[in-house]
């Protein structure tokens, strides 16, 4: 099989922190669908129905990257490519606006401080940053992972490399339900993914970044399954929204509660509340928070 490859050079600020992108891509160490490796990234992802690798080479002011494709990419595969490297290089939120805003705070602006410059990394697709939203929700990220690895080897395809490729919508929605439950995925989960899934295949909805947030949250929310948090961590990992209020995460509660000093977590209401200080830049806030409690950084 000839390849088709598409090259680019993707520009990077001075101050970007690269070991923060390599960290996030690098969670599953058996590197199923991701290797990383000592300043590079190589993700499989599934676009238009091509399996493709995202092979991105970091250096000092630019990141060089291949699309690596097993078929020949049409201009609007090549554009969604494109917007996904955006996305696993963390370029859709600029981080100097919130530290300006948080200038002076006392709870969140001595960490931003010592910590400058951290940005959000993404998902490659808004679909796996729903699905993997769903897959995470209130377990271990260990088992998470192992779920993810499931999901993916379930729906997925391999690249011609041998990395397998994160699955589309069109490709889970194939998949019967004992495909999963009977891989330790729980039925509610299995469910709630292969019913996004047909959702998304049907045309009966769109994850696409031409709707607001808050469209696109009405629109989540009335799926079966999806609740406010998934919502809410899919508006940051997978649209890159810069104003997602996530106070149902219990680690941004927890991280509250260390800067606090408090014995115990506040609840969701008050998080909601002590989030609301930072809009409309509640993501960052959530990335900062995430980060204070594990200084390799983020969820």
């Amino acid at each position: 099989m000839r390849l088709s490859v598409h090259e680019l050079s993707i520009a990077l600020p001075a101050d970007y922190r690269s070991q923060d992108v390599l960290a996030f891509h690098g969670r599953d160490a058996q590197q199923l669908a991701e290797q990383v490796t000592p300043g590079r990234v190589r993700k499989g992802v599934l676009l238009h129905g091509v399996p493709l690798v995202l092979d991105v080479a970091l250096a000092p002011g630019v990141a060089r990257c291949r699309i690596e494709a097993d078929e020949a990419l049409d201009d609007i595969a090549l554009a969604a490519a494109r917007e996904a490297l955006l996305n696993i290089l963390a370029l859709r939120i600029d981080p100097a606006p919130f530290a300006l805003f948080t200038h002076g705070d006392p709870l969140l602006g001595p960490f931003v401080t010592r910590q400058p410059n951290l940005r959000i990394v993404q998902s490659a697709t808004v679909f796996e940053a729903l699905t993997w939203a769903i897959i995470g929700q209130q377990i271990n990220l260990a088992f998470a992972i192992s779920l993810r690895r499931t999901f993916i080897e379930q729906a997925g395809r391999r690249h011609s490399s041998g990395l397998w490729c994160y699955p589309e919508a069109v490709d889970a929605a194939r998949l019967d339900l004992e495909a999963l439950t009977t891989r330790k995925f729980s039925r509610a989960k299995a469910e709630t993914v292969l019913r996004l899934a047909r959702l998304v295949a049907d045309g009966e909805l769109v994850l696409d970044r031409s709707h607001g947030p808050d469209e696109v949250a009405s629109a989540l929310l009335a799926v079966k399954g999806i609740g406010p948090w998934t919502v809410n961590y899919t508006l940051l990992r997978g649209y890159g929204f810069p104003d997602c209020s996530l106070h149902g995460d219990v680690a941004v509660r927890a991280a509250f509660q260390h800067l606090l000093g408090e014995d115990s977590k506040p609840d969701m209401a008050r998080t909601e509340t002590l989030l609301e200080r930072y809009k409309p830049h509640r993501a960052m806030a959530a990335a900062y928070l995430w980060a204070s409690l594990n200084q390799n950084g983020g969820n």
